[in-house]
């Protein structure tokens, strides 16, 4: 490393005398080349013009190099054009994917099959002529819907998550029957009872009420809130079937005695 520093110091020099010195010797006289400046044009620069560069003779003695620099303002409108190009290309695939994902269509087989899974089916439309509700019966039925177990007996409404597959005022079966009792008997599933099955009527489609779900770590600076409404679906049951159910006795009518007439 000493021996490069000290070639670059007497070079320096040399070069140094060789610029003072008028006549400087033939040894030293090639190193002017190294700081003859070209002459540039004295003619204004239009930045908006194009121009083309022929190949220069290097041997001629009127050799002038030109040289053009762009300002750094054209520089950032084409670093900001480009920006903005690529801005534009990642909306377009945004745009893209978005259109990409669509909603999945069912087929009528996968909606059965899938409602199935879950535990019901789907009958048709409730008309202005069916006479679905009827009175209470004393029996109960155990039903399993996707998670979930219910309890219910005729004329009950129960909230379930929502059902994917049916509209307001459908009609529908629930096959998943787990138990049915009565005041006579009792039938327990093995886990299913596969004659029984209980209707039920699609009222609505609702949110249940919202809850808020807040994580903290302590000394990290990490909050998050959020919030969640959890889709429901409003069930009315009709009928449980399956098992017999027992007369209801009709209150007897009291009879008036007469007022015998001392």
């Amino acid at each position: 490393m000493a021996n490069h520093r000290r070639c670059i110091q007497t070079l320096t020099q040399q070069l140094f005398k060789s610029n003072l010195h008028p006549n400087p010797p033939p040894l030293i006289q090639h190193l002017r080349t190294l700081t003859q400046i070209p002459n540039f044009p004295l003619k204004p620069f239009n930045p908006n013009s194009h121009h083309t560069l022929s190949n220069p003779n290097f041997n001629s003695s009127s050799f002038n190099l030109t040289t053009y620099r762009h300002f750094s303002s054209d520089n950032n409108n084409e670093s900001e054009e480009d920006e903005s190009e690529f801005d534009d290309d990642d909306d377009e695939m945004e745009m893209n994917s978005v259109s990409c994902v669509a909603k999945r269509e069912y087929t009528p087989e996968e909606k059965e099959s899938e409602a199935a899974a879950i535990g019901y089916k789907v009958i048709g439309q409730l008309e202005r002529s069916d006479r679905v509700f009827k009175e209470y019966e004393p029996v109960f039925a155990v039903i399993q819907i996707g998670a979930h177990q219910f309890k219910v007996s005729n004329g009950d409404c129960v909230y379930t998550e929502k059902l994917k597959f049916c509209e307001v005022n459908d009609k529908i079966i629930l096959n998943k029957v787990l138990m049915l009792g009565s005041k006579t008997q009792t039938m327990i599933g093995r886990p299913v009872l596969p004659e029984a099955a209980v209707h039920a009527v699609v009222e609505e489609h609702a949110l249940d009420a919202k809850v808020i779900i807040f994580k903290k770590k302590r000394r990290k600076n990490y909050r998050r809130t959020k919030g969640h409404r959890q889709e429901l679906t409003k069930l009315r049951i009709t009928d449980i079937q399956g098992i017999e159910k027992p007369e209801i006795p009709t209150p007897a009518k009291k009879v008036e005695k007469a007022a015998v007439a001392a």
